[in-house]
């Protein structure tokens, strides 16, 4: 499949294709790939169902038509499990957000860019319907009953019966029924992205661009909104939820001039308890039955949540109510769990000034001298960027040697996560040390850190100690 991608992209480019690397897939089954040649750049999908790839090519054209800002698909193979589409870059929200997702307080830029995301939504909803086929929506044309059935039920045997509280089983499924009819009632013709989170935006020129919206469907307007201001792990706090809100309903006003805020909201909770109870079943059968721990130490966030939300009770379904609040009291999730997955340093850092220190105390880890690879830093025009900047980049990857470097590394590095996650080690440091710690070491950090972050479930922390800036991923 990976030569379809190459005669793609010289087809359309109409040059040599002088690099295909293989990019993060967000653990999707689809395969992505950078591919350049000459001064152009796309990206390569490989997908594993047709209908799954004819459903993201219909969209993005009908969406582009809308002035909605999503990546071009420049052309598709003939079988149809291959395409090519526009390269927006590296820059994802999720990660330029990382700090605040971490410490729980958001910078001013996180909050514009946050809110910045929330006032395209509603074009996205309502622009993005007119005109659609809703035929060719993956899997399904349309939010159901059988969705909402599947999603509450996948919570009760999931999450709710792994905890070993006590319920009846056929009063809660009352309740369930009760709760399917509401959540149906408000349709409308609009748009559902229904996988609207921060791992799906992408950020050009401080532009919000919207990927992997293939799932969506005609659906309520609620969803996507609940979707994102309350995902368990971003840790909005409530100020920047209501933030986000306003942004959102201004936006919307275009769309609902007569809006009534206070109706609006009250639908709006039903789908924030909806919602909660999805990513509550999720982490019940990644934590419970596939033994992940990052799922576990994610529910107390979701638990925290419920019980903002169960504040103001559910009258109309009280024995949901009451087992929700049964739920949120347990002992057992007022306490984070502790996340003991591998924790992978990355520094990048200056000869000059020392080798990064180990705080970690387990002495540090791997030492990579970049000072071998030709120096973008020689010259005057690189000096004002750094090994994240796309001058950078196209420097370092047109001469080559740090892909060859870094295939090296990746080699090193690779077996030795493997074998400190048999062993159930807590860290690992890995530094890449340059002349001035800007072009070279950042580059290759970066791009260690990526790697590891699309092949292993770690934590990883990037430390870049000259341009005295740290994140994770």
């Amino acid at each position: 499949m990976e030569n379809i991608l190459k005669q793609l992209f010289e087809n359309y480019s109409g040059q040599t294709m002088e690099s295909c690397k293989e990019m993060n897939s967000s653990g999707s089954n689809r395969r992505y790939f950078r591919l350049q040649g000459g001064n152009v750049s796309v990206v390569g999908v490989i997908g594993t169902s047709l209908e799954e790839n004819e459903s993201f090519c219909t969209i993005s054209k009908h969406f582009l038509s809308k002035g909605i800002r999503v990546p071009r698909v420049l052309a598709v193979s003939q079988d149809g499990m291959a395409y090519i589409q526009e390269d927006l870059g590296d820059a994802v929200l999720y990660q330029t957000v990382a700090r605040g997702r971490e410490t729980g307080e958001y910078s001013s830029y996180e909050r514009e860019l946050l809110c910045k995301v929330m006032e395209c939504l509603p074009k996205i909803q309502f622009k993005g319907a007119e005109g659609i086929d809703w035929n060719k929506c993956y899997p399904e044309p349309a939010f159901g009953a059988r969705m909402i059935l599947f999603d509450l039920n996948y919570f009760k045997y999931c999450f709710l019966k792994a905890t070993g509280l006590e319920f009846n089983e056929v009063r809660l499924q009352d309740d369930f029924e009760k709760f399917k009819e509401d959540l149906l009632c408000d349709m409308g013709q609009t748009f559902m992205y229904r996988d609207f989170q921060a791992r799906n935006v992408m950020l050009k020129d401080d532009n919000p661009y919207f990927i992997d919206f293939q799932g969506g469907r005609r659906g309520p307007i609620y969803y996507d909104v609940a979707s994102f201001v309350w995902q368990a792990r971003a840790r909005y706090p409530d100020d920047l939820k209501q933030e986000m809100l306003a942004a959102y309903i201004r936006a919307l006003r275009a769309y609902v001039p007569d809006l009534n805020e206070e109706e609006f909201n009250e639908k709006l909770r039903l789908f924030v308890l909806f919602r909660n109870l999805q990513t509550l079943g999720a982490y019940g059968f990644r934590g419970y039955f596939e033994k992940k721990p990052h799922f576990l130490a994610s529910v107390p966030f979701a638990i925290d949540n419920l019980r903002k939300i169960i504040r103001k009770p559910f009258d109309k379904y009280p024995y949901l109510n009451e087992i929700l609040t049964k739920l949120a009291n347990m002992q057992q999730f007022y306490e984070i769990t502790e996340d003991r997955r591998l924790e992978v340093s990355v520094y990048s850092f200056a000869y000059k000034k020392g080798i990064p220190v180990d705080s970690s105390g387990n002495g540090g880890g791997y030492v990579f001298d970049c000072r071998g690879i030709n120096n973008p830093g020689k010259y005057e025009y690189f000096r004002q960027f750094n090994g994240m900047d796309k001058e950078v980049i196209k420097f370092l990857e047109d001469d080559g040697e740090v892909l060859t470097f870094l295939d090296n590394v990746y080699s090193l590095v690779d077996a030795h996560v493997k074998r400190y996650i048999e062993r159930k080690f807590t860290h690992l440091q890995v530094c890449f040390g340059c002349t001035g710690g800007q072009h070279r070491s950042v580059y290759c950090a970066e791009h260690l850190a990526q790697h590891l972050a699309a092949k292993f479930d770690i934590k990883i922390r990037i430390s870049h100690r000259e341009l005295d800036m740290e994140k994770q991923l």
